[in-house]
């Protein structure tokens, strides 16, 4: 609670009330009590049961037993079902934490529907969600809808309709989806804000309104807002025109506590009630980031070539010659003679062949995290890139996530794409809190 001048306790003015409040206490040696206070004075309680060699405060305990697999149970009696439908789902990270937002707050995730065109991918889906149908198709394939835009404004030209391969589709609690974000993305300076891809976006609205759904959760990139086409502004509304409440903003991991800088833009709506703001929230929960080995830390020798999560790909001589340099003179960018002539003076990204440092979050996890000249992915005490076990944790993959392929097909580049395309769990929890909240 924050208050203004000096003044007596009888005085005090709250300058604050936060929209909602989570509070974590260790309640026993061997588990931590996590309370969510709401308005209206509901309050929901929930415990984790946490391994005896954990450190830091009750919150660093949660999350690091969340991370090493431990389960939520809900304090608060019968639990309920929420019906849950994953658009451009992958192998399932926005579920992931919406599933855990879902558990502390009294509901059963219950995923009706997953939709991707990523074979692969759908089966990690079905292996950690078990969903009631998966869809091996664009997302476009699932609704009928025309949109015009009338001096700057949205509207659907009829109202969306669901497809034969969606038409089943009942009783739809919230809609949850990260469309391709690649074409807003600033890692893409040649497409960026004026991609075809980026009208897939439109579908979440298209989607939601022709199943009815009582709620949407729509993330992407931050740059989302600036494309060319507007796809946020329309969206909202579409979803307004249709009766929704719409609230958005960005989320960023670091600032939430979580060991990676990460930020994600949320677009949020429900017929019910109106979204929390999200600035109340994000000063509600903030928290300082944890730094890198707060996630993998026991993981440094954990490195085996028959393990692909625990794996290293080789290595070329130039990148190891690159990283024993660093390592020897304790550095962790790179000098201008060691890099490859693309990457010395006036390159874009100085990050690039970079150490990560121990006592800092990590940088942004793409799909590039096992090669050394696209990103700074060097572990901060190993001579090697991360595995993809260390790398699924920076994302709050816990390490009871599995990771299958279709027909048991599994590669490193799938678990690349999956892992660094993914949105951190802790960002899919906090938006997923805001969107149950409204369900009344």
């Amino acid at each position: 609670m924050a208050y203004h001048g000096e003044v007596t306790e009888a005085q005090l003015l709250p300058l604050f009330d936060p929209p909602l409040s989570i509070s974590y206490e260790q309640s026993r040696e061997t588990s931590v009590r996590r309370t969510i206070s709401l308005g209206a004075g509901r309050r929901h309680e929930s415990r984790t049961f946490i391994d005896g060699d954990l450190v830091g405060d009750s919150w660093d305990r949660w999350w690091q037993s969340f991370l090493r697999g431990a389960t939520t149970q809900y304090l608060g009696g019968r639990t309920r079902p929420l019906n849950v439908v994953d658009l451009f789902s992958s192998a399932g990270g926005l579920s992931l934490g919406v599933r855990e937002a879902s558990r502390a707050l009294g509901y059963r995730f219950e995923a009706q529907l997953a939709a991707d065109l990523d074979e692969h991918a759908l089966a990690t889906f079905r292996a950690n969600f078990a969903p009631l149908k998966t869809v091996n198709a664009s997302v476009r394939s699932l609704v009928d809808y025309q949109i015009e835009s009338l001096h700057g404004r949205a509207r659907f030209v009829d109202d969306p309709v669901l497809t034969f391969e969606a038409s089943d589709l009942r009783d739809i609690d919230l809609v949850v989806g990260g469309p391709p974000c690649q074409g807003h993305s600033s890692l893409n300076n040649h497409t960026r804000g004026n991609d075809f891809r980026n009208d897939l976006y439109l579908t979440l609205p298209a989607v939601t309104i022709a199943a009815n759904a009582r709620a949407v959760i729509i993330e992407n990139v931050p740059r989302v807002i600036h494309d060319s086409g507007e796809v946020v502004a329309s969206s909202v509304q579409l979803l307004e025109n249709a009766g929704y409440h719409v609230a958005s903003g960005v989320l960023a991991a670091d600032a939430l506590g979580w060991p990676q800088t990460r930020a994600r833009h949320f677009l949020i709506a429900s017929r019910e009630a109106a979204p929390m703001f999200f600035g109340d929230v994000v000063q509600a929960l903030h928290r300082q980031a944890a730094s890198i080995f707060w996630a993998i830390g026991g993981l440094e020798d954990a490195v085996h070539d028959d393990d692909i999560l625990h794996s290293i790909p080789m290595m070329s001589a130039e990148n190891i010659e690159r990283v024993a340099w660093l390592f020897e003179r304790e550095k962790y960018d790179l000098e201008n003679q060691m890099r490859p002539e693309c990457h010395r003076d006036g390159h874009t990204y100085p990050a690039v062949y970079g150490r990560l440092h121990p006592d800092r979050p990590a940088p942004t996890i793409t799909s590039g995290f096992q090669t050394p000249g696209r990103g700074r992915f060097i572990h901060p005490t190993r001579r090697r890139v991360l595995t993809a076990r260390e790398a699924a944790r920076i994302q709050g993959f816990p390490d009871s996530f599995q990771f299958v392929g279709a027909n048991g097909a599994l590669t490193k580049s799938m678990l690349q794409k999956w892992i660094g395309d993914a949105v951190p769990s802790i960002l899919g929890f906090n938006a997923g809190l805001i969107a149950l909240e409204t369900l009344k």
